[in-house]
């Protein structure tokens, strides 16, 4: 398979490790705020061959700590189960970043013990996906998602990019409820640059203040284990 692309080192996509990300093109979403809009269409912001991405991750042994696989969204890809165990094979821990839409899939890899940490992306209520993000969303299996990953026993978070109108306290409100006891919640600030799709945020008034971020993170507080701003 060919990869949309790669980041040779990260210190933030891994808590804790230095890491690698590779990157799977394509993605059955169309957030209007994602930063990928490339990977998203599914094109790639540099093809990077399967084997040269193994070889590097070879040559990196002893410095990396971690891989990252993301997107686009690898869990639409045939090759990502064989993909994490190849890399798992090479002595690397694997974190996964999903937005939830294949529990199926989750569940192979968590169940063959070939992801040690899970990253999910929740963007809005799912009851509120069809109308901003996807119109033929599959709702049950986002909250599929976040039920197995909450009960999987790998380190995990969730994460929401606070934005306007898929973000308000109300909606915060109910994620929390739906993430209650997960190990970690990060909100993430929204920065209209480089975006999958502008003219939404022309339309809407989308900007949240610090003091609301900060009222979502008191929010979280109470339902998850630690919650943080990025």
């Amino acid at each position: 398979m060919i990869f949309g692309g790669i980041q040779k080192s990260t210190l933030i996509d891994y808590p804790g490790k230095v890491a690698c990300v590779l990157f799977f093109s394509g993605c059955n979403f169309h957030c209007p705020y994602c930063h990928n809009p490339e990977l998203a269409k599914g094109a790639a912001l540099e093809k990077w061959p399967e084997q040269a991405a193994f070889d590097f991750l070879e040559k990196r042994k002893g410095f990396l700590e971690g891989v990252v696989i993301s997107g686009g969204e690898p869990s639409l890809h045939p090759d990502v189960i064989r993909v994490c165990q190849t890399i798992r094979q090479m002595g690397y821990p694997v974190k996964l970043d999903t937005n939830g839409s294949r529990p199926d899939v989750l569940e192979k890899l968590i169940s063959r013990g070939l992801i040690d940490y899970l990253a999910m992306d929740i963007k809005t209520i799912p009851e509120h996906y069809p109308e901003y993000i996807q119109k033929d969303c599959k709702t049950d299996a986002i909250t599929a998602s976040i039920r197995l990953i909450k009960t999987s026993g790998l380190s995990h978070e969730f994460r929401t990019t606070c934005v306007r109108p898929l973000i308000d306290k109300h909606i915060m409100e109910k994620i929390c409820g739906l993430i209650q006891g997960a190990e970690l919640y990060v909100l993430q600030r929204f920065q209209l640059s480089h975006v999958l799709n502008p003219d939404f945020f022309k339309q809407n008034d989308y900007r949240i203040s610090e003091i609301d971020l900060l009222e979502y993170r008191e929010l979280s507080e109470k339902c998850v284990i630690s919650c943080m701003i990025r």
